[in-house]
């Protein structure tokens, strides 16, 4: 079996287990007045349950499969990818989630979009630091002002 196919049985029983979930042990604990409710916390986690074994089970069928039988992504010659690029961006994801809390969300969401495209390949610091910020601000002043969901702003040493 291929290698798609592999990944796709996996996340098909990654997708049973997260759908067993929400449709059978997370409505069972719901306060009484939320049972009236048109969508339910487990609404969402039961979408994405069904989509994501149907795009398994899409897959695992051959259902996407073009007439050309080349793979995209040849697992055999993995260093002749940019590999560097993808473990420094994995590295860059991990330190900012631990960053996020000391650091404050603007600063640690700026850093992490700039360090990101750098890594990445843009060069014009022109473009990257407005983008960056002025993207950092909105995502935060929607979560915060629009949802009402408190991100600590400031690190925790300035007073955030």
């Amino acid at each position: 079996m291929a290698l798609d196919r592999w990944i796709a049985l996996i996340l098909a029983g990654i997708c049973l287990a997260y759908g067993y979930t929400a449709w059978f042990t997370m409505d069972g604990s719901l306060a009484p007045f939320m049972k009236r409710n048109p969508i339910w916390p487990s609404t969402f986690p039961k979408v994405l349950s069904v989509i994501g074994l149907l795009a398994s089970l899409v897959i695992l069928l051959g259902l996407e499969k073009s007439e050309s039988s080349e793979p995209d992504i040849d697992y055999r010659r993995l260093g002749q990818y940019n590999l560097g690029q993808a473990l420094l961006l994995l590295a860059l994801m991990v330190a900012y989630a631990l960053g996020l809390r000391p650091l404050g969300f603007l600063f640690s969401t700026a850093a992490f979009l700039i360090l990101g495209s750098f890594f990445l390949g843009e060069r014009r610091w022109v473009v990257m630091l407005p983008v960056s910020l002025i993207a950092t601000f909105i995502v935060w002043y929607l979560v915060q002002q629009v949802l009402g969901i408190y991100l600590r702003p400031l690190p925790g040493f300035i007073g955030g």
